[in-house]
C-alpha cells in the first residue's frame, strides 16, 4: 500500500474513533423520501386539474405526448425525475404549471361542452317554446 494512501484511511479510522468517542461530530445529509407512485387515475385527474391537453401537459413536463398517454391509460408509470416533477406539480400546481388555469376543488372537474353543444341545447329550448305557443294558441 503506498505511503499516501496509508496515511488517509489512517486519519479516516482517527476521525472515526473520535465520533464513536463524542469528540467529533460528522457531517450528515438528510435526504428527502422517494416520491409516491402515481396512477393513471392521479395523473389525468392532474392534467385535468391545471385545465392542459395531453401535449400541453407533456410540454410542462418536458416529456412526450405519447408517454402522458401512456400513463393515463395504464400502460406505464411515471418515474425518476418526472415522477418527482409530477408530486411537485400536484403540491403546487402554480409553479410548475405556471400560466395555466389550475381548477380549484369547488370547481368540479366536468368534460368541456363545445360551442356546437351549447347552441344544440339553445335551439331546442327555441323549439321547445314554439311548441308550446303553438299548443296554448
Amino acid at each position: 500500500m503506498k505511503a499516501d494512501h496509508f496515511a488517509a484511511l489512517l486519519e479516516s479510522t482517527h476521525q472515526a474513533l473520535e465520533h464513536a468517542q463524542g469528540k467529533r461530530e460528522l457531517r450528515t445529509t438528510t435526504l428527502p423520501r422517494p416520491p409516491q407512485a402515481m396512477g393513471p387515475e392521479e395523473v389525468r385527474m392532474l392534467r385535468e386539474k391545471v385545465n392542459a391537453s395531453q401535449a400541453v401537459f407533456a410540454h410542462f413536463l418536458n416529456v412526450s405526448t405519447k408517454l402522458v398517454q401512456a400513463w393515463e391509460s395504464d400502460r406505464r408509470r411515471p418515474e425518476g425525475a418526472a415522477l418527482r416533477l409530477l408530486e411537485l406539480g400536484a403540491a403546487n400546481p402554480r409553479i410548475v404549471f405556471r400560466g395555466l388555469p389550475v381548477r380549484t376543488a369547488e370547481k368540479p372537474v366536468h368534460a368541456k361542452r363545445t360551442h356546437a353543444a351549447a347552441a344544440g341545447d339553445a335551439s331546442k329550448k327555441v323549439a321547445a317554446k314554439r311548441r308550446s305557443s303553438k299548443r296554448g294558441a
